[in-house]
């Protein structure tokens, strides 16, 4: 990389040497023209964070910005995102002030709310890293809380330098910090003469976090000084055997996938603790709020326990689970609209539906697809099944039932009345996974019309 500063120049001073750190982390993960977001709290963490960065970033080339979460928890909070954005202008860096309002929730501390409507604004950024400010006393914190809710090998696991979130288009999550101690945090700032603001809720013991750091981790350093870096391997040790967890779960799906779904009856073949890595992973990877330990245990005994013709439904949290036909299917829980759809199309290329949610796609293909000619006389709507439709998508086959026909293609059954069907006045025209209605297919060398229904 272009430009980079001399090493032992940086070593002079201990300022210099975490600026150095800083950069030997940024080089490991970083390219030059990337965009570099700091989430920005104004404390002293953060502000160190933008300080190293803003002296980083003409040398390094990367483009820097700033986000701020205004939690709407604090009656301080307003003072905060002032001081981000009078400290923004001083660097001359743009910063976004995301506005929210937390409530506590039943069930899900106020931490745990903040926390998870931070991270959905930090995946909605326009930018490559959104760059975090933890450091080697957050990881220790974290693991000793996870050890006292009983968490598994994934949550007692390190904090990664990166992590690529679920989202292909979500920023990668950025700890240039995380082998740097608070001590040498707060050396920095005093030696640089760095200005921040404090949390009031940061001296609250009532909160989880704060007792262990103001009572228990100072008993803690005088017994084990070194009990953060300690810590530290131990977490990565566990990271270590959550990976090889990982690595297991994916054989196992990949044994248990037949025509792209996962079959019971090849879980079923699996020992207990084995299925449950599996399934663990699979919500993971489909974005869920994985349930307790004895909740998982339950859906997982009533998922090897259910009969091959069993339509096994059970929700949890944002995520519901059903059978059908010895295939587990992982879905994002939606409440169903009550209103019935009906949408004209008018020649759009694309279509978006609200209820059920998804887009349709209309393409021109020659020797398939829809005629046009044959839709010309009559208004074209997209409707939802109200019952006793009829069918042929084959031409040397009668006209049949919808419901029969679906059935025999073995969609869902929650799929069957949230599919999108295209009509022509009274006519039934295409039914998505069905086919084209015979009566409106093209002939040879036609140009027509193909829709494809892309759920969400």
């Amino acid at each position: 990389m272009n430009g980079l500063w001399d090493m032992a120049h940086l070593r002079k001073s201990k300022s210099n040497s975490l600026l150095c750190d800083t950069q030997e982390v940024l080089l490991a993960h970083i390219k030059q023209g990337d965009h570099l977001t700091i989430a920005l709290s104004g404390g002293i963490d953060s502000v160190v964070l933008l300080h190293l960065l803003a002296s980083l970033s003409q040398h390094m080339h990367f483009t820097l910005s700033a986000v701020h979460v205004n939690h709407g928890i604090s009656s301080n909070a307003t003072l905060w995102s002032q001081f981000c954005c009078n400290l923004c202008h001083t660097y001359d860096i743009p910063i976004y002030i995301a506005y929210l309002q937390i409530k506590k929730e039943s069930g899900i501390s106020l931490e745990a709310n903040a926390r998870e409507e931070r991270y959905r604004i930090f995946n909605q950024l326009q930018t490559d890293y959104v760059v975090l400010a933890q450091h080697l006393d957050d990881q220790a914190e974290t693991l000793l809380l996870q050890l006292f809710r009983g968490a598994g090998i994934k949550g007692l696991s390190a904090m990664p330098v990166v992590r690529k979130q679920f989202s292909d288009t979500a920023p990668q999550l950025l700890r240039p910090l995380l082998e740097v101690s608070r001590s040498r945090i707060e050396a920095y700032a005093h030696e640089n003469k760095l200005n921040w603001m404090n949390d009031e809720s940061n001296d609250s013991i009532a909160f989880n976090r704060n007792f262990l750091r103001h009572k228990i981790l100072p008993l803690l350093k005088e017994r084990y000084p070194n009990y953060p870096k300690t810590l530290l391997r131990t977490s990565r040790h566990l990271s270590e055997a959550s990976s090889l967890l990982d690595e297991l779960a994916e054989i196992d799906i990949g044994n248990c996938l037949v025509s792209g779904k996962l079959k019971v009856s090849n879980i079923r073949k699996l020992s207990f603790p084995r299925a449950k890595n599996l399934l663990r992973h699979t919500l993971l990877q489909r974005g869920a709020n994985l349930p307790s330990t004895a909740k998982l245990d339950d859906i997982l005994s009533q998922l090897l326990s259910a009969g091959s013709g069993s339509q096994l439904h059970i929700n949890f949290g944002n995520t519901e689970i059903r059978c059908y036909k010895d295939a587990l299917y992982i879905l994002s829980r939606k409440i169903p609209s009550k209103e019935p759809i009906q949408i004209s199309w008018c020649g759009e290329a694309f279509l978006a539906l609200k209820h059920p949610t998804g887009s349709i796609h209309f393409t021109q293909v020659r020797n398939q697809g829809i005629s046009p000619q044959r839709m010309m006389h009559e208004p074209i709507m997209i409707c939802l099944r109200s019952g006793g439709e009829r069918f042929m998508p084959a031409c040397n086959r009668p006209r049949r039932s919808l419901k029969n026909l679906l059935q025999e293609a073995s969609i869902p059954p929650w799929e069957r009345n949230t599919l999108p069907l295209l009509f022509c006045g009274e006519k039934l025209v295409w039914v998505p996974g069905i086919g084209i209605d015979c009566e409106f297919q093209v002939k040879s060398d036609e140009m027509g019309i193909l829709p494809i229904w892309n759920p969400e």
